[in-house]
């Protein structure tokens, strides 16, 4: 049984209508029209015990109406959701034994009291035994260097200590499955790397579904094997990402340093019956790419051993690069106009 199991998923609300000029409000007072928004438009995914899912999309695109839906804060207008073996929405009591979630400008904390107070507030709410929260707790300050914070009021931590202390409020429980919306935002790039590292051996160790969603793309190259793209409430992309990469990706670059002057007309000569396109700052450092049907290894073959070679650098097309290619170049409506399956019943729209 899927950690998480989606089926035509759909989510709509009602906007109100307002009618244009001093008599269109005066008949809004009595008789309200509205326009019916799809959020949500019949989505389906699947996602395994186990598994660090990221779901990205641009602003409006669906993701945090999707997981509102799946965590039972909104009750879905039609379609199944089966989140631990339980519908959300309808299961709440229980269903919230089993999963942890991380809202990144949302706090779970009560701002006026320490640390540790929250905790154990949050130790009652989920009824942990008092033996299996010590030990929980004490693992998770260890590994979170929570050491110096616990009797600090939440108000007078930072952004980055709140939320180390945030993760430990969403997983006292020992959750199966976390739902993380935003989990890194506005944090320096130090805390960032440990909350990643965090998260990747806490799914090593313990087998912890994730469910990532976030505007830093950095997190999902960091984190997940497998990313899933919303736009205007669809599913237009769901596979893994080095797929996404080999798709999307226009191909690589290749930095050359030369001990001594290499001029790029004899670059281009060595390299001639190759599609590459090499450029110069001077005539000790060139660039070039690759497109991605050629290997890195033909064009090194040609320049290796032919010049004074002192430092080579291979940049692979990171996937923020990709992901806003497709939505400036307007390729995720071309990807929404045909579709293959994939992943037990999941579109990918090519």
């Amino acid at each position: 049984m899927a950690a998480i199991d989606v089926r035509d998923l759909r989510k709509t609300f009602k906007v109100q209508k307002n009618r244009e000029g001093l008599k269109g409000a005066f008949l809004d007072l009595f008789r309200r029209e509205y326009n019916e928004v799809a959020a949500v438009k019949d989505i389906t995914f699947q996602i395994p015990q186990g598994e660090i899912c990221g779901y990205i999309g641009e602003n409006g695109a669906g993701k945090s109406t999707t997981i509102k839906m799946l965590t039972g804060i909104l009750v879905p207008t039609s379609g199944h959701i089966s989140v631990a073996g339980f519908v959300p929405h309808a299961e709440r009591e229980k269903f919230v034994q089993h999963i942890g979630v991380v809202f990144g400008q949302r706090s779970q904390l009560w701002w006026d009291i320490g640390v540790i107070e929250s905790f154990e507030l949050l130790r009652k709410v989920y009824r942990v035994p008092q033996a299996a929260y010590k030990k929980r707790l004490d693992e998770l300050i260890e590994r979170l260097q929570l050491q110096d914070l616990l009797n600090r009021p939440v108000r007078k931590l930072s952004l980055g200590q709140r939320m180390r202390c945030e993760l430990v409020a969403a997983l006292l429980h020992n959750p199966s499955i976390v739902f993380l919306d935003e989990p890194t935002i506005g944090l320096d790039i130090v805390v960032k790397s440990e909350i990643r590292d965090f998260l990747r051996d806490m799914n090593r160790e313990y087998g912890t579904t994730i469910l990532l969603t976030t505007h830093d793309l950095q997190d999902i190259e960091a984190l997940c094997s497998r990313v899933i793209m919303l736009d205007d409430g669809q599913i237009i992309y769901d596979g893994g990402l080095e797929e996404l990469k080999n798709r999307w990706g226009t191909g690589r670059e290749v930095l050359f340093q030369f001990g001594t002057a290499t001029k790029l007309e004899r670059l281009h000569a060595l390299t001639g019956a190759l599609p590459v396109v090499w450029t110069a700052e001077n005539d000790l450092n060139a660039k070039v790419w690759i497109p991605l049907d050629i290997g890195v290894s033909e064009v090194l073959g040609q320049v290796v051993g032919k010049t004074d070679i002192t430092d080579i650098k291979i940049i692979e097309t990171n996937t923020d690069d990709i992901v806003r290619s497709i939505y400036q170049s307007g390729s995720a409506e071309k990807m929404v106009d045909g579709e293959t399956h994939s992943r037990e019943g999941a579109v990918v729209h090519v």
